[in-house]
This record gives C-alpha cells, sequence and structure tokens, in this order.
C-alpha cells in the first residue's frame, strides 16, 4: 500500500481508513493519536479537516452545474482545521500538501475558483509525486487534477484571443485526463491492496471494505474530457479517451462507469462512423479525420506523461475488432452481460427505483444491439440476446415488442406469436399487434382458427383501432380465402369464400383509398370465377397504387382468363420492367410465352431466369461459406432480395397459397431430400433454402417447356438439375412421370405419379395424370375415384373435370360424363394461365 518502510500501527490504520473513506473512524483515531504525541496536533487538525469535509460531501453530494455552496457552517469548521494545520507550519511536506489540496478543494466548494487555482499553482501540482506514497494520496491527486480543470471551466479567461482560448481548451482537457488516469490507477492499487490483505494489519481488522466509491470529482475526471473533446468537434481524440478507459485494467469500482462508457462509444461508432473513417484500437488515429471539426485544430495525442499510468489489458491472444460494427457489437455484448447480470429482480417497493435505473440502462444497451445486428440481418442473434433479458422485463412492453419482432425477423414465427399475445396484454387497445399476429398465423404457421381470433381483437376494438379496423376486416377475409381453399367440401368451400368476400368488400368500404382492400376484393371474386368484377376491382387497387406487383400480376391472369393472352404478356412485361428479379412473373411469363410467341421464347426466359438467380444468389461456391475471422458471420445471399420476393410455395408450383396439406408435404420432401442428398453427395446445400427452391422451380419450368415441344431427353435433363436439389419433391417426382409419358412409358409414369402422391396426396395435377393413366390401363373405377378426389380438392380444375369425363363416358355414365364436360367447359373458359392463387395472400 505505501513505501513508507516505519510507522505506527495507528498510522497505518489511520491511512487505511482514509484510503477507504471510512471517515467516521478518523476522529476517535485522532483521539488516540493526540494522546499519544502533542506533536501530532497538526496532522489531527489535518485529518479532522478532511474527515468533515468528505463526510459534508459525501451527505451533500455536488451536481453538476450546480451553484456554488458557499461558506455553511459546517465548511467553516473544515476551514478552521485545514487554517489551523496551514498556519502552525509544523506538518511534513508531504501533509502540507495534502492540506493544501484540501483547502483548495474546500474553496472549490464555496465557489472561491480563482483561491483553488492560485493555491494548486503555489502547491506544485504537477511536480507532485506518483511513485511510492500511500494510495489514498493518488485519489487526492485524483481529485486536485478534476476540482482544477472545474475551476479552470468556470474562471473567465483575462485576455480573450483564439491562441489564449485554445491554450486553457487543452489545459482544462489535460486536467481531466490527467485525473482519470491516476483515478484509474488509484482504485487499481486499492483493489489490490485489499486484494492482497495489506489492509488488515491494523491491530483489529474490520471486516472487508465495501465497493468503493467514486465520488463527484473522481467521476469527473474520468467522464469529462471526452465530452470535451466531442463538444470541441475533436470526435477522434473522444473515441481514443473512450478507448483508454476501457482498455485498463477493470475494478469493481469501474464497472458501473465502463458499461455506461462501452454503451456511449457503441453509439458513437454505429452513428458517427462509417467503415472508411474507422481505425482499431490498436493504430495510432489518423493525423486529418473527416470526423472532426475542420475549422478547429486539435491535437489527436497526448502533450503530457505521468510517471505512473494504469495497467491495460495486454497479452497475445486478445481480440482486436476490425470495423467499426465489430467493435460496437463488442462493446454492447460486454454491456449487455453486465446489465443481465446487475439487474435489480427484485419487486418490492424499496428497491423500484433502482430497478427502474437498471431496467432503462439495459434498455438503452438492447436498443443499441437492435441496431448493429439489424444492420447484418443477425435476427437470430438478437433474439437469443433480447430472450436473456425476459428475466427482468416483466410488465415492460418494450422489450417484449423488440424480442417479438426479432423472433419474427429470426424466422421464429411460431414463438413469436406467443410472444405477441403477452404485448397484446400488456397493451390490449393497440391494434397493430394483433395484425402483426395475424400476419405470422395466416403465413407459414398456417394458423388459421388462431389468426381469425387476432383478427377478430382489431375489429373487436372499434373505433379504438380507428384506420386500423379496415386491416382487421382485410385480415378476417385472408383468413376465411384461406379456409376456403383447404375446405374439402365444396359447400363449406362456397360458404367460407362467400364469409372472405363480405370481409374484403367492409374492407373497402371502411378504407376506400387503401389499395390493398380492392386488390384482396378482386382476388377473391377472381377464385371464385367472377372474372368481369375482379377486373373492375383490380382496375381500381391500379388507380390507387399503380405500381403494385401483385395488382399487375392479377391483372396479367385475369386477361388470360379471358384469353387475351398478348394483353397478359404485355402487362407482365410491363411489371417485369419495374420488377425485373421477380420471380413469380418471369414464371407466369414462360406460360404466357409458350401460347403467343412459342416454347423458343419461353426458354430464352428460362435462361434469362438462371442468369439472374446466379446474381441474385451467391451460391455457387459453397467452400466459401464462413471464410473469415470476422465477429459477424456474413450472409451469404443478398438480403434485400430475399425480403422483397415473393415466390411461390415450392411444395406446390400451380399456388402461392400455403394449405395445411401442402405445409406437411413440404416438410416430408424436405426430410426425404435431405436424407437422399445426404446419401448422393457428401456436399450439402449452402445457405437459405428459399434460394434453392427458387432454382428448382427455374429447372422444372423449364423441363415443362421442352415436355411440351416433344424432347424428352432435354426435358430428363433439366429434371434431374431439380432432382439434384430437391430428389423427393413431389414436384420432381410429377415431371419425372411426365417425362416417362412422354417416352410412352406409362408403368413407369404411373410408379412415379404414386411416388409423388404419398409425399403431396392433394397435388391436383399429379391426381389428373394418374386418373388418366389409370384410365388408359382399363382400372375405371380408380381412376374415377383418384379423379373425384381431385375434383374435391379443387373444384375450378377444368382438365380434372374433363377427365373424370372421359372416364365416366368409358364406363357408359353418359349423363353424368356429359354434366362433366359442360362443366368443365365452363370453367375453362374462366380458367387463367396458371391459377389465381399463385399470388401469394
Amino acid at each position: 500500500m505505501t513505501a513508507r518502510k516505519s510507522g505506527s500501527r495507528l498510522e497505518t490504520e489511520i491511512e487505511r481508513c482514509r484510503s477507504e473513506g471510512q471517515w467516521d473512524k478518523i476522529p476517535e483515531l485522532v483521539r488516540q493519536l493526540s494522546a499519544k504525541l502533542i506533536s501530532n496536533d497538526d496532522l489531527g487538525e489535518l485529518l479532522l479537516g478532511e474527515a468533515k469535509l468528505q463526510q459534508y460531501l459525501k451527505e451533500n453530494p455536488i451536481k453538476q452545474g450546480a451553484s456554488p455552496r458557499g461558506a455553511k457552517p459546517r465548511l467553516v469548521e473544515v476551514r478552521k482545521h485545514l487554517t489551523a494545520a496551514l498556519d502552525r507550519g509544523n506538518l511534513k511536506p508531504e501533509y502540507m500538501q495534502e492540506a493544501s489540496l484540501l483547502m483548495a478543494k474546500l474553496n472549490y466548494v464555496e465557489g472561491d475558483y480563482g483561491d483553488a487555482i492560485s493555491l494548486y499553482a503555489r502547491v506544485g501540482l504537477d511536480e507532485m509525486q506518483l511513485v511510492g506514497i500511500p494510495v489514498y494520496r493518488l485519489s487526492m491527486i485524483a481529485e486536485a487534477y478534476a476540482t482544477k480543470g472545474l475551476c479552470l471551466e468556470k474562471v473567465p479567461m483575462a485576455s480573450p484571443g483564439t491562441n489564449r482560448n485554445v491554450d486553457s481548451n487543452q489545459e482544462i482537457i489535460t486536467c481531466y485526463e490527467k485525473s482519470g488516469d491516476i483515478a484509474l490507477l488509484y482504485l487499481q492499487e486499492m483493489e489490490k491492496a485489499l486484494s492482497t490483505g495489506l489492509h488488515n494489519r491494523s491491530p483489529k481488522p474490520g471486516p472487508v471494505s465495501q465497493e468503493q466509491e467514486l465520488g463527484y470529482f473522481l467521476e469527473t475526471g474520468l467522464q469529462r474530457a471526452h465530452v470535451i473533446h466531442f463538444k470541441n468537434g475533436n470526435l477522434t481524440r473522444g473515441v481514443g479517451r473512450f478507448r483508454e478507459i476501457l482498455r485498463a485494467v477493470e475494478t469493481r469500482t469501474t464497472q458501473n462507469l465502463r458499461m455506461t462508457i462501452a454503451r456511449q462509444l457503441a453509439e458513437i461508432l454505429l452513428r458517427g462512423m462509417c467503415e472508411q473513417s474507422y481505425w482499431n484500437p490498436l493504430e495510432d488515429p489518423p493525423h486529418q479525420s473527416p470526423l472532426d471539426d475542420p475549422l478547429r485544430q486539435a491535437s489527436h495525442t497526448k502533450d503530457y506523461a505521468l510517471p505512473r499510468r494504469p495497467r491495460v489489458y495486454s497479452g497475445e491472444n486478445i481480440f482486436c475488432p476490425q470495423e467499426n460494427t465489430e467493435e460496437a457489437l463488442l462493446l454492447l455484448l460486454i454491456s449487455e452481460s453486465m446489465a443481465n447480470r446487475d439487474a435489480v429482480l427484485s419487486r418490492i417497493p424499496e428497491h423500484n427505483s433502482d430497478r427502474i435505473i437498471s431496467l432503462q440502462s439495459a434498455s438503452v444497451v438492447y436498443d443499441l444491439l437492435t441496431i448493429a445486428l439489424g444492420r447484418r440481418g443477425q435476427y437470430e442473434m438478437l433474439s437469443e440476446c433480447l430472450e436473456r433479458a425476459m428475466k427482468f422485463v416483466f410488465e415492460e412492453f418494450h422489450l417484449w415488442y423488440q424480442f417479438a419482432l426479432s423472433l419474427m425477423a429470426a424466422g421464429k414465427s411460431a414463438r413469436a406469436v406467443r410472444v405477441l399475445k403477452e404485448c397484446i396484454r400488456l397493451k390490449p387497445d393497440d391494434p397493430t399487434i394483433p395484425l402483426l399476429a395475424v400476419k405470422l398465423c395466416i403465413g407459414t404457421l398456417h394458423w388459421l382458427e388462431e389468426g381469425e381470433r387476432f383478427a377478430k381483437m382489431v375489429v373487436d376494438m372499434g373505433e379504438k383501432a380507428s384506420e386500423f379496423r379496415a386491416k382487421g376486416y382485410l385480415a378476417i377475409g385472408l383468413v376465411y380465402s384461406l379456409r376456403a381453399t383447404d375446405a374439402s367440401l365444396r359447400g363449406m368451400q362456397e360458404e367460407y369464400q362467400k364469409k372472405a368476400l363480405g370481409a374484403f368488400q367492409r374492407a373497402q368500404n371502411l378504407s376506400p383509398t387503401d389499395h390493398l382492400a380492392a386488390f384482396y376484393l378482386a382476388l377473391q371474386l377472381a377464385v371464385s370465377r367472377q372474372i368481369p368484377e375482379a377486373l373492375g376491382y383490380v382496375r381500381q387497387a391500379l388507380q390507387l397504387q399503380g405500381d403494385d406487383v401483385h395488382s399487375l400480376h392479377l391483372l396479367a391472369l385475369l386477361l388470360s382468363a379471358q384469353k387475351h393472352y398478348h394483353d397478359a404478356l404485355n402487362i407482365i412485361e410491363m411489371a417485369l420492367s419495374e420488377y425485373p428479379e421477380n420471380f413469380i412473373l418471369l414464371f407466369t411469363k414462360v406460360k404466357l410465352e409458350t401460347i403467343c410467341r412459342g416454347p423458343d421464347e419461353a426458354l430464352l426466359t428460362c435462361k434469362h431466369m438462371l442468369q439472374i438467380w446466379k446474381s441474385c444468389y451467391n451460391l455457387t461456391n459453397p467452400s466459401d461459406s464462413g471464410r473469415g475471422s470476422s465477429l459477424l458471420d456474413r450472409a451469404i445471399a443478398d438480403r434485400r432480395q430475399l425480403n422483397t420476393m415473393t415466390l411461390p410455395d415450392f411444395s406446390d408450383p400451380e399456388t402461392g397459397s400455403v394449405h395445411a396439406t401442402s405445409i406437411a408435404a413440404s416438410r416430408v420432401e424436405q426430410a426425404l431430400s435431405e436424407v437422399a442428398s445426404s446419401l448422393q453427395s457428401s456436399a450439402p446445400k449452402q445457405g437459405p433454402l428459399h434460394p434453392w427452391m427458387t432454382l428448382a422451380q427455374i429447372w422444372l419450368h423449364a423441363a415443362e417447356v421442352y415436355i411440351g415441344m416433344g424432347k424428352p431427353t432435354e426435358a430428363t435433363a433439366c429434371t434431374q438439375e431439380a432432382a439434384n436439389l430437391f430428389p423427393m419433391s413431389h414436384n420432381v417426382l410429377f415431371m419425372k412421370g411426365q417425362v416417362a409419358e412422354l417416352r410412352g412409358n406409362m408403368d413407369e409414369a404411373k410408379r412415379w405419379y404414386e411416388e409423388a402422391l404419398s409425399i403431396s396426396p392433394t397435388h391436383v395435377k399429379t391426381m389428373q395424370r394418374l386418373g388418366l393413366i389409370l384410365h388408359q390401363l382399363g382400372r375405371y373405377s380408380l381412376a374415377e375415384k383418384v379423379l373425384r378426389d381431385a375434383v374435391q380438392v379443387n373444384s375450378t380444375a377444368h382438365d380434372v373435370w374433363n377427365s373424370l369425363g372421359e372416364v365416366l363416358q368409358a364406363q357408359g355414365h353418359d349423363d353424368a360424363a356429359t354434366e362433366c364436360f359442360l362443366t368443365a367447359l365452363e370453367l375453362e373458359a374462366s380458367s387463367p394461365i396458371l391459377p389465381f392463387t399463385i399470388i401469394p395472400r
């Protein structure tokens, strides 16, 4: 603790109490000291003056920007003690310095800033030793530099001028930086002394000391320098000062300060620094930086040296960030771990204020983490971080909502819905929360009953929901529309379609300027085969939002339903000029080009799609995945494309809407495909599944064009490309059956169709082709059953009705066959080039 080789136990105990700030014990120790030696009266005056001053400041803490205290009665006593100690001149030189420092501190507290500065000049603050002195004296010197800086800020300059202003400003910064460095050194030495037990040499060693308090002056020394740097526009030096404090070896006392500084530095790195202006913590800062104010010239290096400096972390295996987001994320993860560790969990009233403060501090950290991780698309990591915060966010809406949004972005839809339920409980009058839950329920989850309940919450809010009430009816309409698609009985389908139309009509009446209401009403009318009415509403939607991709696509499909194929192709090409990378439009274009311009043009479009896929997704070299030592794993695919593209579900290329049966089928085929791929090749598909599904669809569309051209070899090659990606997809197996039919191998085709139906029992196209093959093989009863099942799944498939008519005719049921043929003709007259349900709902 000290370099002195002699001293009584009493003096050692006094020194320990001064270091640990146990000022209430000082008067008793002074009495014991005075009883032994009369010559210690001056030292006693010094100790009593110090104890009373520190006790006063502890009971009446100074606040930033507060007015001077003036000569309070208790401060008058302090001045008497210190004046007595200084006037007699019997103290040792080091104690005289201490008395002068305390007197200067007293002058600052009373508002005599000029006297304080004069005292610091007389005592020779810059010449005071830092080596071989007691630990408490380090604290006194650190406080003295901070106090001097505060005084210099308060005292107006005698001779105004630019150079004078710069010099004075630099002197203030130097005072604060010296104060901060010496304060860190003091806290490190203090913790070292406590851990080695040197303080316990007193006659009556007390319990282990509590955590040291920084106090106003030490805290100012540690935090004021970077504030002035930023105020002066010297961001480079401010960031450097932050890093110096954070690199110092941590102590228990500085943990909260480190968390605050780490959070502030992370905020600066995220909001005020780009990658081009970044330099890592181990490099020297640039001489000229775009971060700094060009009108103010300031040094980026220190203009002082201390004989002792605080210890810093060093070693060979220390991680050093290489970019601003990396450093910000590192700082925020450290802050987050500290916030989690220090969170106040108690709900008793006495701890309420502490709990609120810890929650606010943690909330700021998590908000910054959301910014940092959101920029990189690292939502999985963000959701894990926010999950750790759940232990102390009871009844706190903001972090619950952030957690729900992060789960949504990470694709954890089921958990997101459960968290959104808690958000609804906390904020029951907010209509946007149940609308988000509806979006998840009618999406990949396909929880239609749950989605209906959430949508009705919005509608039931009445006037409270204001403009969102129309969205509520829109959500209910989507739920009914999807239920109609899932219904196996025709009566149920018609009932749900009627309910959906009513809900969409109500949404359109409530919000006549919302293009989505008009669009979904048009889509539902189209699905119900009310083509003229649907055309009217889709044109209304386009008047409200002329560049809406789904409205343009629906218009093209409606035109194709009226057999205006060239007009439909023109609409698709116009939409593609606005959305050139939208694959669902390109798939429709292939179908239309096959009819309007011939299969060769369609094949060119397929080739163009492959080129677009390659430019959108950088997945050609799986070995590049995960390369590099970055703290964050970079996403393989372009996230912007993944977020904005809407594709039909790969489990059923003829429909973009999610069905309960198609979800189960897609899970089966994915699992089987992964097993098959692992048996065939040791190199698994890299990156998200979505781009590979898109690529497989491109190959299947090309195969379909080749089948139409009567080229089985080329069709086989394209189908095999898709099979390499998803060998057990029912779409791939169906296409293999198509190729086998083209070759005239009915038994092989039948086997492929049966395999496809074993994975997706409701795939209508497969059922239709299998029914025809069974019809050719003379198995009429089985063919009839398969085709009737297909009609139950999709009652608007005209080719299935036509095939059923052929089977019934072959069995001699002419009246029933006639009915089927008439139904097929009626449906074919309003049948689009691709089903309307290919448009996502």
